[in-house]
Protein backbone atom coordinates (compact mmCIF):
# COMPACT_ATOMS: atom_id res chain seq x y z
CA UNK A 1 0.00 0.00 0.00
CA UNK A 2 0.99 3.61 -0.60
CA UNK A 3 0.10 6.45 1.76
CA UNK A 4 -0.12 9.76 -0.11
CA UNK A 5 -0.82 11.95 2.93
CA UNK A 6 1.14 11.78 6.19
CA UNK A 7 2.55 14.38 8.58
CA UNK A 8 5.61 12.32 9.48
CA UNK A 9 8.41 14.89 9.41
CA UNK A 10 9.32 16.13 12.90
CA UNK A 11 9.41 19.81 13.90
CA UNK A 12 7.83 21.08 10.67
CA UNK A 13 4.08 21.42 11.30
CA UNK A 14 1.43 19.97 13.64
CA UNK A 15 2.49 16.38 12.91
CA UNK A 16 5.28 14.45 14.59
CA UNK A 17 6.72 16.67 17.35
CA UNK A 18 10.06 14.84 17.53
CA UNK A 19 12.18 12.14 15.90
CA UNK A 20 11.06 9.44 18.35
CA UNK A 21 7.44 9.98 17.33
CA UNK A 22 8.33 10.03 13.64
CA UNK A 23 10.19 6.73 13.93
CA UNK A 24 7.29 5.18 15.85
CA UNK A 25 4.90 6.32 13.11
CA UNK A 26 7.16 4.86 10.43
CA UNK A 27 7.23 1.49 12.19
CA UNK A 28 3.44 1.48 12.53
CA UNK A 29 3.10 2.24 8.82
CA UNK A 30 5.43 -0.59 7.79
CA UNK A 31 3.72 -3.05 10.13
CA UNK A 32 0.40 -2.03 8.53
CA UNK A 33 1.66 -2.86 5.04
CA UNK A 34 2.60 0.64 3.83
CA UNK A 35 5.77 0.64 1.75
CA UNK A 36 5.80 4.17 0.28
CA UNK A 37 4.75 7.24 2.20
CA UNK A 38 4.37 10.83 1.03
CA UNK A 39 5.57 13.36 3.59
CA UNK A 40 3.04 16.18 3.25
CA UNK A 41 3.52 18.98 5.78
CA UNK A 42 1.14 21.91 5.67
CA UNK A 43 1.91 24.93 3.55
CA UNK A 44 -0.23 27.59 5.19
CA UNK A 45 1.02 31.17 4.80
CA UNK A 46 1.18 32.89 8.16
CA UNK A 47 1.17 29.64 10.12
CA UNK A 48 3.33 26.98 8.45
CA UNK A 49 5.79 28.70 6.14
CA UNK A 50 7.09 25.52 4.52
CA UNK A 51 8.33 25.29 0.95
CA UNK A 52 9.61 22.62 -1.41
CA UNK A 53 13.29 23.16 -0.63
CA UNK A 54 12.83 22.86 3.12
CA UNK A 55 10.54 19.85 2.78
CA UNK A 56 13.06 18.03 0.57
CA UNK A 57 15.86 18.69 3.06
CA UNK A 58 13.74 17.31 5.89
CA UNK A 59 12.81 14.24 3.83
CA UNK A 60 16.44 13.45 3.02
CA UNK A 61 17.33 13.63 6.69
CA UNK A 62 14.34 11.46 7.66
CA UNK A 63 15.07 8.88 4.96
CA UNK A 64 18.65 8.59 6.15
CA UNK A 65 17.44 7.96 9.68
CA UNK A 66 14.92 5.35 8.51
CA UNK A 67 17.67 3.55 6.59
CA UNK A 68 19.93 3.62 9.63
CA UNK A 69 17.14 2.13 11.75
CA UNK A 70 16.43 -0.58 9.18
CA UNK A 71 12.85 0.60 8.61
CA UNK A 72 11.88 -0.39 5.03
CA UNK A 73 9.85 2.67 4.14
CA UNK A 74 10.45 4.90 1.11
CA UNK A 75 9.59 8.58 1.49
CA UNK A 76 8.48 10.89 -1.30
CA UNK A 77 7.79 14.60 -1.20
CA UNK A 78 4.55 16.49 -1.10
CA UNK A 79 2.66 19.11 0.86
CA UNK A 80 -0.81 19.75 2.22
CA UNK A 81 -1.34 23.00 0.31
CA UNK A 82 -4.01 25.30 1.66
CA UNK A 83 -6.35 27.24 -0.60
CA UNK A 84 -4.72 30.63 -1.22
CA UNK A 85 -4.87 32.92 -4.27
CA UNK A 86 -1.20 32.33 -5.14
CA UNK A 87 -1.42 28.51 -5.04
CA UNK A 88 -1.16 27.93 -8.81
CA UNK A 89 1.77 30.34 -9.04
CA UNK A 90 3.44 28.40 -6.22
CA UNK A 91 3.00 25.14 -8.11
CA UNK A 92 4.38 26.62 -11.33
CA UNK A 93 7.41 28.10 -9.59
CA UNK A 94 8.14 24.89 -7.69
CA UNK A 95 7.77 26.55 -4.30
CA UNK A 96 4.77 24.31 -3.57
CA UNK A 97 5.77 20.69 -4.18
CA UNK A 98 3.56 18.24 -5.96
CA UNK A 99 3.42 14.58 -4.92
CA UNK A 100 6.75 12.96 -5.91
CA UNK A 101 7.23 15.65 -8.56
CA UNK A 102 4.10 14.55 -10.43
CA UNK A 103 1.13 16.52 -11.78
CA UNK A 104 -0.83 15.64 -8.62
CA UNK A 105 -0.88 17.76 -5.46
CA UNK A 106 -2.76 17.78 -2.15
CA UNK A 107 -5.35 20.57 -2.04
CA UNK A 108 -6.57 21.33 1.49
CA UNK A 109 -9.72 23.37 2.09
CA UNK A 110 -10.06 25.11 5.46
CA UNK A 111 -11.81 22.98 8.06
CA UNK A 112 -14.38 25.43 9.39
CA UNK A 113 -15.09 28.04 6.70
CA UNK A 114 -16.09 27.43 3.09
CA UNK A 115 -13.62 29.44 0.97
CA UNK A 116 -15.28 31.62 -1.67
CA UNK A 117 -12.98 30.55 -4.54
CA UNK A 118 -12.47 26.85 -3.86
CA UNK A 119 -13.80 25.66 -7.21
CA UNK A 120 -12.15 28.49 -9.13
CA UNK A 121 -8.75 27.67 -7.61
CA UNK A 122 -9.14 23.96 -8.35
CA UNK A 123 -10.19 24.64 -11.95
CA UNK A 124 -7.29 27.07 -12.43
CA UNK A 125 -4.89 24.36 -11.25
CA UNK A 126 -6.42 21.84 -13.65
CA UNK A 127 -6.22 24.35 -16.49
CA UNK A 128 -2.50 24.69 -15.69
CA UNK A 129 -2.03 20.92 -16.03
CA UNK A 130 -2.23 19.84 -12.39
CA UNK A 131 -4.61 17.39 -10.72
CA UNK A 132 -5.83 18.59 -7.31
CA UNK A 133 -6.39 15.88 -4.72
CA UNK A 134 -8.88 17.38 -2.28
CA UNK A 135 -7.97 16.22 1.21
CA UNK A 136 -10.48 14.99 3.80
CA UNK A 137 -13.68 16.62 2.43
CA UNK A 138 -15.70 14.26 4.64
CA UNK A 139 -14.27 15.90 7.78
CA UNK A 140 -15.02 19.53 6.87
CA UNK A 141 -17.53 21.19 9.17
CA UNK A 142 -19.31 22.81 6.20
CA UNK A 143 -19.74 19.79 3.94
CA UNK A 144 -23.49 19.55 4.69
CA UNK A 145 -24.24 22.91 3.11
CA UNK A 146 -21.72 22.65 0.26
CA UNK A 147 -21.76 18.99 -0.74
CA UNK A 148 -22.61 19.74 -4.41
CA UNK A 149 -19.31 21.65 -4.63
CA UNK A 150 -17.38 18.41 -4.14
CA UNK A 151 -19.63 16.53 -6.55
CA UNK A 152 -18.95 19.16 -9.23
CA UNK A 153 -15.22 19.19 -8.57
CA UNK A 154 -15.02 15.41 -8.82
CA UNK A 155 -17.02 15.41 -12.03
CA UNK A 156 -14.68 18.08 -13.44
CA UNK A 157 -11.58 15.97 -12.77
CA UNK A 158 -10.40 16.83 -9.27
CA UNK A 159 -9.69 13.80 -7.09
CA UNK A 160 -11.28 13.29 -3.70
CA UNK A 161 -9.18 11.73 -0.93
CA UNK A 162 -10.77 10.31 2.19
CA UNK A 163 -8.99 9.91 5.51
CA UNK A 164 -8.64 6.24 6.44
CA UNK A 165 -9.83 6.85 10.01
CA UNK A 166 -12.97 8.57 8.76
CA UNK A 167 -13.86 5.53 6.66
CA UNK A 168 -13.52 3.24 9.68
CA UNK A 169 -15.29 5.51 12.18
CA UNK A 170 -12.25 6.71 14.14
CA UNK A 171 -13.40 10.32 13.63
CA UNK A 172 -16.99 9.62 14.63
CA UNK A 173 -20.29 8.99 12.90
CA UNK A 174 -20.60 12.24 10.97
CA UNK A 175 -17.35 11.96 8.94
CA UNK A 176 -18.02 8.26 8.45
CA UNK A 177 -21.45 9.01 7.00
CA UNK A 178 -19.98 11.43 4.45
CA UNK A 179 -17.09 9.10 3.67
CA UNK A 180 -19.45 6.21 2.98
CA UNK A 181 -21.76 8.41 0.92
CA UNK A 182 -18.88 9.64 -1.23
CA UNK A 183 -17.67 6.07 -1.73
CA UNK A 184 -21.17 4.93 -2.69
CA UNK A 185 -21.52 7.79 -5.18
CA UNK A 186 -18.23 6.92 -6.88
CA UNK A 187 -16.54 10.23 -6.02
CA UNK A 188 -13.44 8.94 -4.22
CA UNK A 189 -10.12 8.32 -5.95
CA UNK A 190 -7.79 7.73 -2.98
CA UNK A 191 -7.78 6.82 0.70
CA UNK A 192 -4.81 7.98 2.81
CA UNK A 193 -3.99 8.14 6.51
CA UNK A 194 -3.41 11.88 7.13
CA UNK A 195 -1.52 10.59 10.17
CA UNK A 196 -0.15 13.07 12.71
CA UNK A 197 1.02 10.99 15.68
CA UNK A 198 1.73 7.42 16.74
CA UNK A 199 -0.96 7.27 19.43
CA UNK A 200 -3.64 9.61 18.08
CA UNK A 201 -4.20 9.50 14.32
CA UNK A 202 -1.64 6.77 13.55
CA UNK A 203 -0.70 5.78 9.96
CA UNK A 204 -3.14 2.88 9.60
CA UNK A 205 -4.44 2.14 6.10
CA UNK A 206 -5.21 -1.59 6.05
CA UNK A 207 -8.39 -1.30 8.11
CA UNK A 208 -9.77 1.31 5.70
CA UNK A 209 -8.92 -0.95 2.78
CA UNK A 210 -10.93 -3.72 4.48
CA UNK A 211 -13.87 -1.35 5.01
CA UNK A 212 -13.73 -0.28 1.36
CA UNK A 213 -13.59 -3.93 0.31
CA UNK A 214 -16.80 -4.65 2.17
CA UNK A 215 -18.46 -1.66 0.53
CA UNK A 216 -17.07 -1.65 -3.01
CA UNK A 217 -15.24 -4.95 -3.50
CA UNK A 218 -11.58 -5.95 -3.37
CA UNK A 219 -10.64 -4.57 -6.79
CA UNK A 220 -11.78 -0.99 -6.11
CA UNK A 221 -10.37 -1.10 -2.57
CA UNK A 222 -7.00 -1.96 -4.08
CA UNK A 223 -7.30 0.93 -6.53
CA UNK A 224 -7.96 3.32 -3.62
CA UNK A 225 -4.81 2.48 -1.66
CA UNK A 226 -2.43 1.03 -4.26
CA UNK A 227 -3.23 1.37 -7.98
CA UNK A 228 -4.12 5.05 -8.17
CA UNK A 229 -1.47 6.09 -5.60
CA UNK A 230 1.13 4.22 -7.68
CA UNK A 231 -0.17 6.04 -10.73
CA UNK A 232 0.44 9.31 -8.91
CA UNK A 233 4.05 8.31 -8.18
CA UNK A 234 4.46 7.32 -11.85
CA UNK A 235 2.85 10.60 -12.96
CA UNK A 236 0.29 8.82 -15.10
CA UNK A 237 -2.66 10.77 -16.46
CA UNK A 238 -5.95 10.07 -14.66
CA UNK A 239 -7.27 8.61 -17.93
CA UNK A 240 -4.54 5.93 -17.77
CA UNK A 241 -5.73 4.75 -14.36
CA UNK A 242 -8.82 2.78 -13.31
CA UNK A 243 -11.95 4.87 -13.64
CA UNK A 244 -13.93 5.68 -10.53
CA UNK A 245 -16.74 3.20 -9.86
CA UNK A 246 -20.31 3.87 -10.89
CA UNK A 247 -22.65 5.62 -8.50
CA UNK A 248 -24.22 2.84 -6.45
CA UNK A 249 -26.98 5.10 -5.08
CA UNK A 250 -28.71 5.94 -8.36
CA UNK A 251 -29.64 9.58 -8.75
CA UNK A 252 -27.71 12.02 -6.60
CA UNK A 253 -29.53 12.79 -3.37
CA UNK A 254 -29.77 15.78 -1.09
CA UNK A 255 -28.24 15.38 2.40
CA UNK A 256 -30.14 12.74 4.34
CA UNK A 257 -32.29 14.66 6.80
CA UNK A 258 -33.62 11.44 8.32
CA UNK A 259 -30.10 10.27 9.11
CA UNK A 260 -29.26 13.54 10.87
CA UNK A 261 -32.44 13.42 12.98
CA UNK A 262 -31.57 9.89 14.12
CA UNK A 263 -27.95 10.84 14.77
CA UNK A 264 -28.80 13.84 16.95
CA UNK A 265 -31.39 11.87 18.92
CA UNK A 266 -28.73 9.26 19.75
CA UNK A 267 -26.00 11.80 20.63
Amino acid sequence: MIDLHCHLLPHIDDGAPDMATALAMARIAVDDGIRVLACTPHIYPGLYENDAAGIRTAIRSMQTRLDQEGIPLRLVEGADAHVVPELVDGLRSGRVPTLAGSRYFLFEPPHHVAPPRLEDTAFAAMAAGYVPIVTHPERLSWIESHYPVFQRMAQAGAWMQLTAGAVTGRFGRRPQYWAERMLDEGLVAVIATDAHRADRRPPLLAEAREAATRRLGAAEAGHLVSTRPQGVLDNLAPSALPALPANRTGASKSPAAGFWRRLFRQA
